[in-house]
């Protein structure tokens, strides 16, 4: 095995995920070189940044292995960070995960692993590859952790260089392992949400780049109930935040957001978890990113449009212009603009694309007589309303 062949690049975040990953494959031999990220440069208080690089050379002086540290924070804000912005301001809700592995540790960090002499790239990932044929993304034996949802936009070409050492590992294990190694993030408690934003309010975030737009908010027959402080503040399905309290004649429970009526800039509210404006077995996504080859024509299989949801059975129909139709068996909640309906056959991810709209039934959806048009034959859809704020670039 040449030297190029068995060097690993593995990307350290200063958690005990990557940490393991690393230890995993320094014990099958190969010349394991770590890699810390920095990709934001704002250090308020939020971010742990400065702890986890602190953490992730603690583990690489035990691991005995060489820490290199790259500063990505002008390709996140450019990749990442300004789409999420601009998702926002048009009345959507970004996730910026998916892009941040696509964009940055699958694609700049891949780069940069590659600049370091190693033909191959790991991160501390709960999800498995397969290699008998083209490379398969699957689901992490961890499935209450499986990040298979995250990946599903990395490019095919990537998939080739990477590695997920712990995939076949439950977090508990991993732990143990850490703890056996003496690698001193063992116990570390796992990091949630985005690093820009930390722990702090997430409008009070979202303000410092957005101006306040306020609107009314209204019930679908249009009865007056307060003001909002601008759509992008607000996702479907938010309960919490609305401002509005009871009602005099309202004794249906909590309000939720069901629709952001763009045109008006109204927040239109329902009140009940499942109310039947808050339901729908169809949507409609944008360009599909297929893991491997694109299906001639529908089929069945499973679907997540929210990152911990459960399978969900769907025929899915791709459409001539490379989007796709999803039909559920059953309702799905707060289908919302900007998420991700990621599909699956089994533990295979077969990929995934951005959600442009949900409604109550495929009709509502296909302005085509009959049904939507297999990808075989073309069909003109009618886009879903956007609006286009201008955006406020404080990059």
């Amino acid at each position: 095995m040449s030297a190029r062949a068995s060097r690993i690049v593995v990307g350290l975040s200063g958690g005990v995920d990557s940490a393991v990953a690393a230890l995993r494959l320094l014990e099958r031999g190969h010349e394991v070189h770590g890699l810390y990220m920095a990709n934001w440069e704002d250090d308020d208080g939020y971010c742990t940044a400065a702890q986890d690089f602190q953490d992730a050379r603690a583990v690489a002086e035990v691991l005995g292995i060489p820490l290199h540290r790259v500063d990505f924070s002008r390709e996140y804000r450019e990749r990442v960070f300004a789409s999420f912005l601009a998702q926002y301001e048009a009345g959507r809700t970004p996730n910026p995960d998916v892009l941040c592995n696509r964009e940055i540790k699958f694609g700049v960090c891949l780069a940069h692993a590659r600049r370091l002499g190693a033909a191959r790239f790991a991160t501390g990932h709960y999800a498995r590859l397969r290699h008998d044929g083209p490379p398969q993304l699957h689901k992490g034996a961890d499935l209450a952790r499986d990040q298979s949802y995250f990946l599903h936009s990395i490019e095919r070409e990537a998939l080739a260089a990477i590695e997920f050492p712990i995939g076949d590992l439950l977090k508990d294990d991993v732990r143990a392992i850490a703890r056996a190694a003496g690698l001193p993030v063992y116990d570390k408690p796992d990091s949630t949400g985005i690093c820009f934003i930390g722990e702090r309010p997430f409008r009070e975030f979202l303000g410092r780049y957005l101006d306040d737009r306020p609107g009314p908010v209204e019930t679908p027959e249009g009865e007056w109930l307060g003001s909002h402080h601008g759509l992008a503040f607000y996702t479907l399905g938010q309960r919490s935040g609305l401002e509005i309290g009871g009602r005099a004649g309202h004794t249906g429970g909590a309000w939720y957001v069901a629709r952001k009526d763009a045109a008006r800039n109204a927040l239109v509210v329902v009140q009940g978890h499942d109310h039947p404006l808050l339901q729908g077995r169809a949507l409609l996504t944008g360009p599909v990113h297929w893991l491997g080859s694109p299906p001639a024509g529908p089929f069945r299989a499973q679907a997540k449009v929210r990152y911990r949801q459960a399978d969900q059975a769907v025929e899915v129909t791709p459409l001539a212009d490379g989007r796709a139709l999803l039909e559920f068996d059953l309702d799905q909640r707060a289908v919302t603009p900007g998420q991700y309906a990621v599909l699956y056959e089994g533990t295979h991810c077969l990929g995934g694309a951005v959600i442009e709209s949900g409604g109550a039934r495929a009709g509502a959806l296909m302005p085509c007589a009959g049904h939507a048009a297999p990808a075989r034959a073309p069909c003109s859809l009618e886009e879903p309303h956007r609006t286009h704020a201008p955006h406020r670039n404080r990059l």
